[in-house]
Order: C-alpha cells, then structure tokens, then sequence
C-alpha cells in the first residue's frame, strides 16, 4: 500500500482529485496542516466527494507531527519537487512508501528537501513550464509505483478482456 503525503495543500479541487485516486488505488491519504480547505465530514458531503468513505485519511498539525506518529516514513520518503536532481523513472518505488507532494504555490519546504536530498525526484517537462497541477503529479508517481509493484490489488483488465 502507498501513502500519499499533502504538505500544506491549499485547492479543494486538487485534494478532491488526489482522494479520488487514493480510493481507485486503495493509497493512503496524509494532510499536513495548515489546509486551504475544510475536510470535515459536512464539508466533503456539500463538495460530493461520494468515495470520501473510500480513502483512509489521516490529519496532522505539521511535518513533525506527521513523523511522531510515523517514524518509518522517514526511511520510505520520496519527494516530488520541481527542483530534484533526478527523475522519478530512476527511483525503486517499494510497498508503504511514502510519497510527499508540496502546496501549490511552494511546493515542499527547502529544509526538508535537503533533509530528503537522495530521495527527491521530479517529473520531467519544459524548462519553460513551472509545475504540473498536482493532482496531475500525484496520479502519475502513484501509478509508476504501482507499476513497479505489479498494481497490488487492483483489477488488472476490463470487461472488454473476455470478448
């Protein structure tokens, strides 16, 4: 199972996608506060997120809470960053893993970047572009890892396959 880290997101839309994907890959989903959104159960209900219930969802105060209550993840952390030295097609994804993703408008702070240096990656694009939308970015690392993984637990064809 993967772990899908938000540090400080701050668009609904995004984390509505990213628990969307959570749900159709059975990831977990862990929201580093401050948030730019409400995720109380009225909030998610109002938004008609009806896989809300799908998703394991875990709330933290901050990055330091986060790492209190899971200190293996500062063993299985990848870092998805603009800035990383390499792209995520050289990193070995593993089972619990656990994949950090920055707010919108700054990414990941620079001192944990350092802290994780051997452990950022980056999706490719034009120097020209600043980012891709990050629900964007959180789809295509999660199924890369699962790819590495042979997609554990979920359907591996569609109906079509018995025609």
């Amino acid at each position: 199972m993967l772990n899908i880290v938000l540090v400080e997101p701050e668009i609904p839309q995004n984390c509505g996608n990213i628990a969307r994907t959570c749900a159709a890959t059975g990831s977990r989903l862990h929201l580093i506060r401050p948030l730019g959104f409400d995720i109380s159960d009225r909030a998610v209900k109002r938004a008609g997120l009806d896989y809300w219930h799908l998703v394991e969802v875990f709330d933290y105060e901050d990055l330091d809470d986060f790492f209190a209550r899971n200190p293996e993840a500062a063993a299985h952390a990848w870092l998805a960053t603009t800035k990383a030295p390499r792209a995520y097609c050289e990193a070995t994804f593993s089972d619990g893993d656990y994949l950090f993703f920055g707010k919108e408008t700054a990414g990941l702070p620079e001192d944990f970047r350092r802290r994780f240096y051997d452990r950022c990656i980056r999706l490719p694009m034009r120097s020209t572009a600043r980012s891709l939308n990050l629900s964007n970015s959180v789809a295509i690392l999660t199924y890369e890892a699962l790819r590495q993984l042979d997609f554990p637990g979920l359907q591996g064809e569609g109906e079509m396959a018995e025609e």
